[in-house]
């Protein structure tokens, strides 16, 4: 399921703002997996650590600024990939934050069973497919960013609620029972129509 996403560039601003989003809409905290973007790992240290005040010295001057004590509980590892005339050849993780053998254990509780980036990057390519706006090197980019924003956020909205997930569905003796994200998760116990979700009325403090 897709909880939130961002449009923007690939800047510690636009990391930021996705990051305050991601962790405002989960409860435990997650292993989190990217590609190599330094922003991310800038951005989770900004999230999650604890401000330590040093000592006073007692001597004249300005006081030390606080320090800070990255949390015991933060996971985050990368994924690297090597490429060969635009093959990829090669395929490398690396356990940015946490304790190696606490991401083992949670890595298999997870469908995938590898600290990967497959989820993403599949899902990217769903949009790109889906919206001629997203395709990379073409004339149909958008024309406006408020519109391309509305656009997308009904996109997510039905792929979560609207669009059964094939893996979702499919049943170990190969029987297909429609199932959406937001089923998976929980969030309803039925497929939605366009209709339901254009008419969702959302309550605003």
């Amino acid at each position: 399921m897709i909880v939130c996403f961002h449009i923007g560039d690939r800047t510690l601003k636009d990391a930021r703002c996705f990051l305050n989003e991601l962790v405002s809409k989960i409860v435990d905290l997650p292993l989190f997996v990217s590609d190599e973007l330094p922003h991310y790992a800038d951005g989770l240290k900004e999230l999650f650590h604890k401000s330590i005040e040093p000592e006073p010295t007692g001597r004249p001057g300005r006081p030390r600024k606080p320090m800070k004590l990255l949390n015991d509980d933060l996971d985050y590892a990368t994924v690297h990939k090597t490429r060969d005339q635009g093959r990829i050849v090669k395929v490398e993780t690396n356990i940015v934050f946490g304790i190696r053998e606490r991401i083992e254990k949670r890595i298999t509780e997870l469908p995938g069973k590898t600290i990967n980036t497959s989820y993403v990057e599949r899902s990217n390519l769903n949009w790109r497919l889906w919206d001629a706006h997203l395709t990379r090197r073409s004339l149909t980019f958008a024309k406006a960013f408020k519109w391309l924003k509305a656009k997308f956020s009904i996109w997510i909205a039905f792929y979560n609620f609207i669009r059964p997930h094939e893996t979702l569905s499919r049943a170990e003796d190969r029987t297909f029972s429609p199932k959406t994200p937001a089923m998976a998760a929980k969030i309803t116990n039925q497929l939605w129509s366009v209709k339901q979700l254009l008419g969702y009325k959302v309550l605003v403090n």
